[in-house]
């Protein structure tokens, strides 16, 4: 597969991936399914993140903001957990977005009522799936848990709501009694999807393929995936399922969730857009202020250099790197970065100024302000400002870095 620097799956005038991610020895036997939706859990699952709460006006709007950027599917919340959760998946429900929203439930008839009432179009419907869960921690027989998986299914199904069954910790479950239980409630009650659940992020990529394909291969109904981030493989699992045929993603907002958090929506999406050629119509450049809205009303903070959607993501320190900016130019942005900042609606790039910094990075700030400098002084401004930010412990500040070019050319600097 040659190199080119026409439009290609893997090189675009938005992005520059992996020539190989396309080769045939790589993509043969995909099953990727070309209507594949996303179905956003930020306001069920994203909030059980310690320390969360959404009010109703806050999951309205982040509610709209995500069917705004084209997410196929919300899922609401559980009416059921609160009055105050209820009175939020009724005002989603009512609010006319394009999404398709869903409501959070348990295998109970109570809460099946609930969420029909409220005017959903389909439900998630939870159920421990590994037997020594089901006993250890719900204290119940297996046999109660599949009864009330028949029951509230086919009410559910009765009463015009789709349905995505969940098997909560399916992955920890032995593969011949989680199919079994599985069929059993698929035959006896009703199942539209099903969703592969690891409730505690312990599946490794490998494994996946094996979960995916057995599923599929015993019930026949579409897949979706939800996967947590406790090892750091949500969006690599994720990405394989989908390779397998997942038809709907299960994700959030930035990653959060319980524990270590969900499958991020933004790097998921962009993963599959880049190196698999997936593109579901999400937008997103929208990424980045959908992020800062639902961090910001969560008062979560996290790492400035999050992929898709870190702060200070594409500041660029590194000496090396600012020379690449610097001559790569904007036409040719992606041979510095995989992709464009604005393809996630991030900023263009910034060269600062710390202890990693170089002769380019300087000569960039200097011109800024319409200085000239030759190779000595700037060698000796560079110096300067890399002690500087060393003492400081952080990058330098405009004000700071002219008053070290002060020092070095004096008079040269704006009053």
């Amino acid at each position: 597969m040659p190199m080119t620097d026409g439009p290609t799956p893997w090189k675009s005038d938005r992005w520059f991936s992996s020539p190989w991610n396309y080769l045939p020895e790589v993509t043969d036997g995909f099953a990727i399914d070309p209507g594949l939706q996303v179905h956003d859990v930020t306001l069920r699952d994203g909030e059980q993140q310690a320390g969360v709460e959404f009010s109703a006006d806050d999951k309205l709007r982040i509610a709209a903001a995500l069917s705004e950027a084209g997410v196929h599917r919300i899922e609401a919340g559980l009416p059921a957990v609160s009055p105050a959760d209820e009175v939020a998946v009724r005002s989603i429900a009512a609010a006319g977005l394009d999404a398709e929203i869903y409501a959070f439930s348990r295998c109970m008839l109570d809460d099946v009522k609930l969420a029909i009432d409220t005017g959903v179009s389909g439900v998630v419907m939870e159920i421990p799936a590994s037997h020594h869960l089901i006993e250890r921690a719900y204290r119940w027989e297996v046999k109660k848990a599949i009864e009330l998986s028949i029951e509230a299914t086919s009410y559910a199904h009765e009463h015009g709501l789709k349905v995505s069954f969940f098997p909560i910790d399916a992955t920890r479950a032995g593969m011949v009694e989680l199919l079994e239980d599985l069929a059993t409630v698929a035959r006896d009650g009703h199942v539209d999807t099903v969703g592969l659940v690891d409730t505690f992020g312990v599946i490794s990529p490998h494994a996946v393929t094996y979960f995916a394909k057995n599923v599929r291969e015993r019930l026949g109904v579409p897949l979706e995936t939800h996967f947590h981030m406790d090892f750091g493989m949500g969006v690599a699992n994720t990405v394989l399922a989908v390779a397998e045929g997942a038809s709907v993603i299960q994700t959030t907002v930035a990653g959060m969730g319980e524990r270590a958090g969900n499958a991020p929506m933004e790097e998921t999406m962009l993963a599959l857009l880049t190196m698999y050629g997936v593109d579901t119509g999400i937008k997103t450049e929208r990424f980045y202020d959908i992020s800062r809205l639902v961090l910001g009303l969560a008062d979560v903070e996290q790492p400035s250099n999050r992929p898709v959607i870190g702060e200070q993501l594409f500041y660029v320190e590194s000496g090396i790197i600012a020379s690449w900016v610097n001559n790569v130019g904007e036409e040719h942005l992606t041979e510095a970065f995989p992709y464009r900042p604005e393809l996630v609606g991030q900023p263009p790039p910034t060269i600062v100024l710390g202890k990693g910094s170089g002769l380019d990075s300087v000569a960039i700030w200097l011109d800024r302000h319409g200085i000239t400098a030759s190779v000595d002084e700037m060698t000796e401004i560079l110096v300067l400002v890399k002690e500087a930010s060393l003492a400081k412990r952080d990058l330098l500040e405009e004000s700071e870095f002219l008053a070290l070019v002060e020092k070095v050319l004096p008079g040269a600097t704006p009053s």
